[in-house]
């Protein structure tokens, strides 16, 4: 890369967070055109030299990650609001908790529990295998694909969502500007795309597919040392396990995307990127210059924090 230091950002209400080694900076266009800017510390959860390590960084950077990003859409909520808010409108450390916990909750059932029972339907009615066969593995994944897609185009649909979209857009136009060397104006990201192969979308679905490989492998392992009798207590059991290798998934999907973002001219990764970049079609939509400038305004004051 051309830019002197790596940048990665988020789209949130009415703008943009960006995160520049240990700083993060929101840009936010408030009702009245003006573009407020916030610069804070990056919350972190890797501190130890143990969880900087590969394969063990995953989990703690996805939880960290979520904790600055409900913060920051928080924030914007707030900034963005047609009245005039105090701050003491944000989060408090019980609300952001809870928020967290729910939204883990809601993610774990759509995208872990209904899948599987979901498959354990198809099996019963002899369309797949019991739960340590490929086909019944092959249909969770199926299920999942499904799900995803199906929640990305629907709510594409919610105006507000569309116009996060739009400013998701512009956070990748204007780090392929940064990272490209260019000079940071509306017009020189016009030449940019609004997909970029190190992107959560992208991140989400390595999640799926790793997860999907490694279920089927170590599920009917795991179930060679135990196995209950009854139906449901399996079932249950299969579930909990399901949810506690999430956290294995997350650190190779985490180390996947690392890859390809660092070698994203190689062939091969390419080939990764491209399905991560597809399905950015769906959760990007191209911004319009105002939304541009506030991207802008975000990563400047992120990589010039005592500026901002």
């Amino acid at each position: 890369m051309a830019a002197p230091q790596a940048v990665g950002g988020q789209a949130v209400i009415e703008g943009v967070m960006m995160r520049a080694k240990d700083n993060l900076a929101i840009a936010i266009r408030k009702p009245s055109g003006e573009i407020v800017t916030e610069i804070r510390p990056w919350f972190s959860l890797v501190r130890h030299p143990w969880l900087k390590k590969p394969f063990l960084r995953g989990f703690p950077v996805l939880m960290e990650t979520m904790v600055n990003g409900i913060k920051a859409l928080n924030f914007s909520a707030v900034q963005a609001a047609e009245e005039e808010e105090e701050d003491g409108g944000e989060l408090s450390t019980w609300h952001l908790v809870l928020t967290m916990v729910l939204a883990l909750g809601a993610a774990l059932g759509l995208f872990v529990i209904l899948p599987h029972f979901l498959s354990v339907g198809m099996a019963q009615l002899d369309w797949a295998g019991d739960v340590d066969s490929l086909s019944f593995h092959a249909w969770d994944g199926v299920i999942k694909m499904v799900i995803f897609v199906s929640y990305i185009l629907a709510i594409s649909f919610i105006p507000d969502i569309r116009r996060v979209f739009q400013y998701h857009g512009a956070e990748h136009k204007v780090i392929w500007t940064w990272e490209e060397g260019k000079e940071l104006t509306p017009e020189a990201t016009h030449f940019y795309s609004r997909l970029h192969p190190r992107c959560g979308t992208a991140f989400l679905l390595f999640v799926l597919v790793v997860s999907i490989a490694l279920y089927a492998v170590l599920v009917p392992y795991l179930l060679t040392f135990y196995s209950p009798e009854s139906f449901i207590v399996k079932h249950l059991y299969i579930v909990g396990m399901k949810l506690f290798l999430m956290i294995p998934v997350s650190c190779v999907a985490y180390e996947m995307i690392k890859f390809a973002g660092k070698h994203n001219k190689s062939f091969v990764c390419k080939i990764m990127c491209w399905p991560g970049l597809m399905m950015q079609l769906l959760t990007t939509k191209e911004p319009d210059d105002s939304q541009i400038e506030v991207a802008i305004a975000a990563l400047r004051c992120a990589v010039n924090a005592e500026e901002c």
